[in-house]
């Protein structure tokens, strides 16, 4: 069988749920035994080959797996260096690469006798792969938005509440994503028998790093395998764009032996690193601390507490990030950079001109680095680009920013 999915070595964490010295298991009784049950679920169920057989036939019939590497050779020749290549994730089923965990997510809670699935969302992606899955497979679903993010996203909130869930606008302090992770973690906790969290990217206290990280990991193995049928061998460059960090460590994960092979996450610099908590470049910035139950960077304010942040993308304005990430910064397996609002508004608009594809925001990220490293490099070098999302979503706020 063609492998979908398994977790390098290096991003496993130990018995403890630590990734080196991040990552970690929450501390409060109650939660830890829903975590118990969670993480005792999610290993029996990766190993019982029906399930295998199940998600895999979900993908390729449901989803639209694999989906395709495409060569953006307009673009490439309109910047005049390396060639340019996206993993077309934003071509799945619910447009983005949230829809991959998302099925592994709502058939554990199933597989757990679960009847809701309970969690946050950003930009929205994850909240409607999420309400996709629940509505597939018979849960009820309860997402949790930050009130700037509703505001931004409204194409994804409507298609929540079409598929069936329950939105919760959350509107204390900045109203975005981590203010939706508290308050979906409360209503969960008052739902622990009945519910399971599920978490929309590699954060969190175990298992969610893991387990995210597990069903993003097909992303990697396809498009090594794509990569190197299309091209005989494989980029010397591949890069994602990292909030949280789902879609860099899916991409990441298949090529962390390869020392010849660049991996460089691509953070929200915003209105540029210099400004006052404008910006979400947590591992270019950040500290080691804790927020949300485990240990990873974090962007602290004045007081020592996480900071307000900000980004242009909804999905990754998030002042910590997964374990994994942190961990790999350390070990300088991965390098991370970043682009600020302007260059990703750049890229967004350059790809949809040249190729015709309009991605997500946060994607744009990726593409405004790899757009700034192409000019850099040789025309015999290749750069893969993870397009994790697509920019339906975007398009009235976009429109506000810029003239067209």
């Amino acid at each position: 069988m063609t492998k979908l999915y398994g977790l390098n070595d290096t991003v496993v964490p130990n018995q403890d749920g630590l990734f080196g010295e991040f990552g970690g298991k929450i501390g409060h009784p109650a939660l830890a035994a829903a975590m118990q049950e969670i993480e005792d679920g999610f290993r029996a169920m990766i190993a019982d080959e029906n399930f295998l057989k199940e998600i895999e036939a979900l993908q390729l019939h449901y989803v639209g797996r694999p989906s395709p590497i495409y060569h953006a050779r307009r673009l490439s020749e309109h910047l005049g260096g390396a060639q340019i290549y996206l993993k077309r994730e934003d071509l799945n089923h619910t447009g983005s690469h949230k829809i991959n965990h998302c099925l592994g997510e709502v058939l554990l809670a199933k597989r757990l006798g679960k009847k809701k699935v309970i969690a946050e969302t950003g930009a929205g992606q994850h909240g409607v792969a999420l309400a996709t899955a629940s509505a597939l497979l018979g849960l009820e679903c309860e997402i949790h938005m930050g009130v700037v993010d509703i505001a931004k996203e409204h194409p994804n909130v409507s298609r929540m509440k079409i598929l069936g869930a329950t939105l919760v606008p959350v509107s204390r302090g900045a109203g975005t994503l981590k203010e939706a992770v508290d308050s979906a973690f409360e209503s969960y906790l008052n739902q622990l028998d009945d519910s399971m969290f599920a978490i929309g990217s590699v954060v969190g206290p175990a298992p969610y790093p893991e387990m995210v990280g597990y069903f993003q990991s097909i992303v990697g193995h396809e498009a090594r395998r794509q990569f190197s049928e299309l091209t005989g061998g494989l980029p010397d460059v591949v890069t994602a764009c990292v909030g949280g960090g789902s879609n860099a460590l899916g991409l990441f994960n298949a090529f962390l032996d390869d020392d010849t092979v660049r991996k460089v996450g691509v953070e929200p610099a915003g209105e540029g690193l210099d400004s006052h908590h404008r910006h979400a470049a947590t591992l270019t910035l950040g500290v080691k601390g804790e927020i949300q139950g485990f240990k990873c960077y974090v962007l602290l304010d004045e007081n020592g507490e996480p900071a307000p942040v900000h980004s242009i993308a909804s999905g990754l304005d998030y002042p910590g990030v997964g374990p994994q990430h942190s961990y790999l910064k350390d070990s300088g397996q991965v390098e991370y950079q970043s682009a600020t609002d302007q260059e990703c508004l750049d890229a967004f608009m350059l790809l949809s001109r040249m190729e015709g594809i309009i991605p997500a925001l946060e994607s744009s990220h990726a593409v405004a680095f790899a757009i700034r490293e192409a000019k850099k490099l040789g025309k015999d070098q290749k750069i893969l680009v993870n397009l994790s999302g697509r920019g339906d979503k975007d398009l009235d706020f976009v429109l506000s920013q810029i003239d067209v």
